[in-house]
């Protein structure tokens, strides 16, 4: 039980929401929301680990506005650094880390059973394009979206499992052998 006035950036209460997979939306409703109100109730301030965590955090909440302003924050002189280190003393590596993760958060989630694309996708980054990235299961992931919306993925299956894809509620399945590859339209969700 988290005490609602307690501020403290120390948010590892919540390691089940991130980066663990016990609590998430579907499987763990009671629990997903008693984790946005703790996040609500510390607020957004803290160094740059901790900035780190509630980046992840607030994606994994699917609340990729509320995740770009923590990423915003952690990008300002006061916690970065022109060459992009973390300024907590002496210097903490979380920070760095926990806002990369955190950006791969926001456009993919495979913690839940499922591949979910743009799950927390900002409403400042109406278009845009990443590859390369990593899904459980064995999936490397290249994404395209135009106007906010999945307009093309990339499926390479690195080990021969069955893939679920979720985007916007609607899943699909795919059976790839490893090594193979499929290209999506965001149409055919």
């Amino acid at each position: 039980k988290d005490d609602p006035k307690n501020e403290h950036r120390h948010v590892s209460h919540l390691w089940g929401l991130h980066p663990g997979d016990e609590i998430t939306r579907d499987g763990t409703p009671d629990l997903y929301a008693a984790a946005r109100k703790s996040l609500e109730f510390r607020g957004d301030g803290g160094t740059g680990w901790s900035m780190g965590w509630k980046i992840n955090f607030w994606a994994r909440l699917h609340d990729g506005d509320h995740a770009f302003f923590m990423l915003s924050n952690q990008l300002t002189p006061q916690r970065t650094l022109p060459n992009l280190f973390d300024t907590h003393p002496p210097f903490q590596i979380d920070g760095n880390f926990g806002a990369t993760s955190g950006i791969a958060e926001m456009l993919l989630q495979s913690h839940a059973g499922f591949i979910e694309l743009l799950p927390a996708l900002p409403a400042v980054w109406q278009d845009g394009r990443v590859t390369g990235l990593r899904a459980r299961g064995g999936f490397e992931i290249d994404i395209d979206w135009k106007g906010g919306k999945l307009n093309q993925v990339v499926v390479k299956s690195l080990a021969g499992q069955p893939c679920r894809l979720q985007y916007a509620g609607k899943n699909l399945n795919l059976s790839l052998e490893k090594g193979q590859t499929r290209t999506l339209s965001g149409a055919e969700f």
